[in-house]
């Protein structure tokens, strides 16, 4: 993405209009690189700062995203804390072309003198990083402490002297004249794509910046360096002049999904993307960050609880698939039953050591001969015996490997509810309650034995129907026990998606009967929260809630329904925002 340093300057340009002067009210670190700082001045009210040094999306930004904060705030939010809460925002500025900005703060130490601090955002791929800095220029701490193994051009530890980024021997784009880049230009005798040349010569431009160039002033992407006309060469030097002037912040999105962003029209595409312009560039990032920034962190965070999940499923699956196949033997008991009937019949015509017995087969109704395997090293008498034990076991068995195939085909059914309710975990807390969920059921192991504070557990999402009903959504098996068993009234209409793993819905209509549209959305999002997200005309059951039924010993979120209707519904991926309650 094309978080360069001419699109921070941008930024910059446009948060240090407000933050100069602003007093930092509270400091959190959501995120390992991540922190919010809550700043409050009076002509912008109160607003949040978000600072992220992540590896694959740094950035700083105004946010009005929820994050959700630790148990435990990690020792580098409670530094901040230490030396910036309370100060006061004295300036921010861009360090020369690069990807880096510098928040001077004024804060008051233990003895409540007033001292200037410097905090650093480097954002700089997988070396971004978020460094405090003391009035002596030393500093303090970091996100990412970088020693001499590490980097040997330059460490970043507490108690060195803090040294900017060392330059790539790059030239400031804005020090080039019409005249220097005419020279440079002819100076090139080697074939080179003009993007390509324009990063080896300028610093602080992406590709995409550098492919735009090339077409504005060549009118294709890939226009050969050499081959540039004097008009071409005036057409660059206009262009490149023009990045730092009438800033716009520009989405480029693709079938109403955002594909890419930068801080002017793009050209270069045609109509392949479409554009848009947003109000500011705070407002940018958090449209093209907010959800995809939050998914990938999930998917990190339940990366190996998933994939432990999928061990265990497919291990029950396969285990379901032999037991079948031993349950499939014992219907044929009833042979071994009769061979043992007819040996014994007889015995006096089998000798030791015989491998075979050929006899009348007397349960056959046209009494054909019948060949039966005789084990040499047995008597006749142990050879009759030996295919009554054998009955007599597949007898017993069919019974046990019934109950384990119930038991089995249970846990499957759990296992794979909670697959699904970790595909649709929309917070780090969603994941944790997962995680829970199984340690208590004996599936995962507790491997943190750290005292940790106990968070306030979740609630149920919240809806409120177009007619005004209230309509509550479980999250987890957990929660989908909760919500049917303790928290819904009895006279509560229940919904769930039928033979398919998915919440528990409720509406809370206290025994009247809700109306058409009420139901129709309540089925639509016990569709959305399925294994049936993607699927049209999905079957959703509802019941009075007295209808349901939680077995004894049974799984989290397992139950059973009678007396039911069924209705057809296809997800709406825009209702759960329309009817969304805010807590």
């Amino acid at each position: 993405m094309p978080f360069d340093a001419i699109f921070l300057s941008a930024v910059t340009e446009e948060l240090g209009r407000e933050l100069p002067g602003a007093r930092i009210d509270k400091i959190q670190q959501p995120e390992r690189d991540t922190v919010l700082m809550t700043v409050r001045a009076q002509a912008m009210g109160s607003k949040k700062l978000l600072l992220s040094a992540s590896s694959n999306h740094p950035r700083i930004q105004f946010t009005q995203s929820r994050y959700e904060n630790p148990a435990q705030p990690p020792m580098f939010c409670m530094l901040l804390r230490k030396h910036l809460a309370g100060g006061r925002i004295l300036g921010l500025r861009q360090l020369p072309m690069e990807r880096a900005v510098e928040l001077s703060i004024e804060s008051a130490d233990e003895m409540g003198l007033l001292s200037e601090k410097k905090l650093y955002l480097e954002l700089m791929g997988r070396n971004s990083n978020l460094i405090l800095v003391g009035p002596d220029g030393r500093v303090l701490d970091c996100l990412r402490r970088v020693d001499f193994e590490m980097s040997e051009k330059r460490q970043v530890l507490p108690g060195l002297f803090y040294h900017e980024p060392p330059s790539q021997g790059k030239l400031d784009p804005r020090a080039e004249t019409r005249e220097t880049l005419a020279a440079a230009l002819a100076g090139q005798t080697l074939s080179q794509t003009l993007d390509r040349w324009l990063m080896d010569r300028y610093a602080g431009i992406s590709p995409l910046i550098a492919r735009e160039l090339s077409y504005l002033a060549a009118g294709q992407t890939d226009a050969d360096v050499t081959a540039l006309t004097p008009a071409q060469q005036n057409a660059l030097f206009d262009a490149l002049m023009g990045l730092f002037t009438g800033h716009t912040p520009t989405l480029l999105y693709k079938a109403d999904a955002a594909k890419d962003f930068t801080f002017r029209p793009v050209l270069q595409y045609g109509d392949y993307y479409k554009m848009r312009t947003m109000d500011s560039f705070s407002e940018l990032l958090e449209a093209f960050y907010a959800g995809r920034d939050r998914q990938e962190r999930l998917r990190a965070k339940s990366q190996t609880l998933h994939k432990t999940l999928t061990t265990l499923h497919s291990r029950v699956v396969r285990k379901l698939a032999m037991q079948e196949k031993e349950l499939a033997a014992t219907h044929d008991r009833e042979r071994l039953r009769q061979w043992g009937d007819i040996v014994t019949a007889n015995l006096y015509q089998i000798r030791r050591g015989q491998s075979r017995l050929t006899a009348v087969n007397f349960y056959d109704p046209e009494m054909q001969p019948i060949d039966i395997p005789l084990d040499v090293t047995l008597s006749p008498q142990q050879n009759a015996a030996k295919y009554y034990k054998a009955y007599n076991k597949a007898k017993h068995a069919e019974k046990f490997l019934t109950q384990q195939l119930e038991a089995g085909r249970a846990e499957e059914t759990y296992l794979a509810s909670v697959l699904e309710s970790l595909s649709r975990a929309e917070s780090e807390r969603d994941v944790s309650e997962i995680r829970q969920e199984l340690i208590q059921g004996g599936y995962v192991k507790n491997n943190d034995k750290k005292k940790q504070m106990k968070q306030t557990p979740t609630r149920p999402m919240r809806f409120r129907s177009s007619d005004g009903f209230e309509i509550l959504v479980g999250r987890n098996n957990r929660q989908n026990d909760e919500l049917t068993c303790k928290l819904a009234y009895k006279s509560d209409l229940w919904l769930h998606t039928q033979k398919i793993h998915g919440s528990h819905v409720i509406i809370a209509c206290a025994g009247t009967r809700p109306p058409d549209q009420t139901i129709t959305e309540a089925a639509q999002l016990a569709a959305y929260y399925s294994q049936a997200r993607q699927g049209q005309n999905v079957a959703v059951d509802l019941c009075p809630v007295r209808q349901v039924k939680k077995p004894n010993g049974a799984k989290p979120g397992m139950v059973v329904y009678e007396n039911y209707n069924t209705v057809y519904v296809t997800p709406d991926p825009a209702l759960p925002a329309r009817l969304s309650v805010q807590e």
